[in-house]
C-alpha cells in the first residue's frame, strides 16, 4: 500500500527536543516519524547512517542529536567533535545521497563578543565561537552544508518538562534552598523546546522534501533577560519562596566560557516561514503548566 506521509528521522530522540517533537507527533498525521538515540542508530558511522535513511527512504532528517555537555566538552573534545561535527557530515551525505532533507539544530554558542552595535545577531554576523562547544557546533554547521538541502536553525537557552535543564533544575533547587545565586551579567533569551519543536514541524509541513526555503535561521522565544531574571521569574510562577541574588560571571567559574550575548534576531524565520512567535515569560508559564501536569 502506498504510503503518502512525510517520513520523518528524529535523531537524538531521548533528548529534550527529541521528546518535545515526540509529544507533539499526533497532531502531525501527515507525517511517519522515525526515532532513534544510540543504540537505535549511530550516526556517527557513515555507513550506518547512510544505510537507514535509504532503507527507511527518509524525506526529512531532524537532527537532535549533540554532545551538549558545556564544560565536559573542554577535556572530551574528541568525542564532542565527533557528534557535533563528523555525525553532521554523514548525515548530510547521506541526504544529498537519497534527496532527503536535513534540518540541524545549531546553537547561540557559535557567537563569541558581543556585537558592536550592540543589537541582536542576524544570521550573517561574524562568529567567534569560544569554547569547545561552540567550536564544534560550528563545525557542524559548516558539516551540514555538504548538502544545498539543508536548514540550519541557531536556538538558545534551551528548557522543557524533560531532563537536565535551567528550568527544571531551578525548580528543584528552589523547592530546596532558601536562596540561590544566579549570574546577571550573561543576557539571552530562553526556549521552550515544545515551540521550537512545533517550528520545526511547521517548517517541514510547509516545505516538500526539495526545500523552497534552505539556509540558515535563528530561533528562540521572543524578549530578553539574564540567566538571573529567567530564575527569578521561575520561582516567583511557581510560587517558590526562594530568593534569587544575581552575581558576575567571574563570581561564579566554569571550565566552558559562556556568551555574555545570545539575543538573536528572529525576523528571518518569522516572516520565511508565517510563524507567531510567543514571549519567553508566556512560554515559560505553559512549561510549568506540563511540568505539572506530568506531576
Amino acid at each position: 500500500m502506498f504510503d503518502s506521509k512525510k517520513r520523518v528521522l528524529v535523531t537524538g530522540a531521548a533528548g529534550q527536543l527529541g521528546l518535545s517533537i515526540k509529544s507533539l507527533a499526533p497532531r502531525y498525521t501527515d507525517m511517519r516519524f522515525f526515532y532513534t538515540d544510540i543504540q537505535d542508530l549511530d550516526i556517527t558511522s557513515a555507513e550506518a547512517t547512510d544505510s537507514y535513511i535509504l532503507n527507511n527512504k527518509i524525506d526529512y532528517i531532524i537532527n537532535c542529536a549533540a554532545y551538549t555537555s558545556v564544560d565536559k566538552a573542554e577535556s572530551d573534545n574528541e568525542a564532542a567533535y565527533s557528534i557535533n561535527a563528523e555525525a553532521v557530515r554523514n548525515l548530510a551525505l547521506a541526504a544529498r545521497n537519497h534527496s532527503a532533507a536535513l534540518i540541524h539544530i545549531s546553537t547561540d554558542y557559535v557567537f563569541g563578543t558581543i556585537p558592536a552595535n550592540g543589537l541582536p545577531f542576524k544570521e550573517f554576523d561574524a562568529v567567534n565561537p569560544e569554547c569547545v562547544y561552540g567550536k564544534t557546533k560550528l563545525a557542524g554547521e559548516e558539516e551540514a552544508r555538504n548538502t544545498e538541502n539543508h536548514i540550519i536553525i541557531r536556538t538558545s537557552w534551551l528548557y522543557s518538562a524533560y531532563g537536565s535543564n535551567f528550568m527544571n533544575t531551578m525548580l528543584k533547587l528552589g523547592a530546596e534552598k532558601s536562596y540561590l545565586d544566579v549570574v546577571y551579567d550573561q543576557v539571552g533569551t530562553p526556549t521552550y523546546a515544545l515551540d521550537l519543536a512545533d517550528v520545526i514541524l511547521n517548517i517541514i509541513r510547509k516545505e516538500s522534501p526539495r526545500l523552497e526555503n534552505p539556509g540558515l535561521y535563528h530561533y528562540s522565544n521572543e524578549g530578553v533577560c539574564s540567566w538571573y531574571d529567567f530564575a527569578t521569574e521561575i520561582m516567583l510562577a511557581a510560587g517558590l519562596k526562594c530568593v534569587v541574588y544575581p552575581i558576575d560571571s567571574v563570581d561564579y567559574p566554569t571550565a566552558a566560557k559562556r556568551p555574555a550575548f545570545s539575543v538573536m534576531n528572529k525576523s528571518k524565520i518569522r516572516t520565511t516561514f508565517k510563524l507567531i512567535n510567543p514571549h519567553w515569560r508566556d512560554a515559560m508559564q505553559r512549561c510549568l503548566a506540563e511540568i505539572k501536569a506530568n506531576q
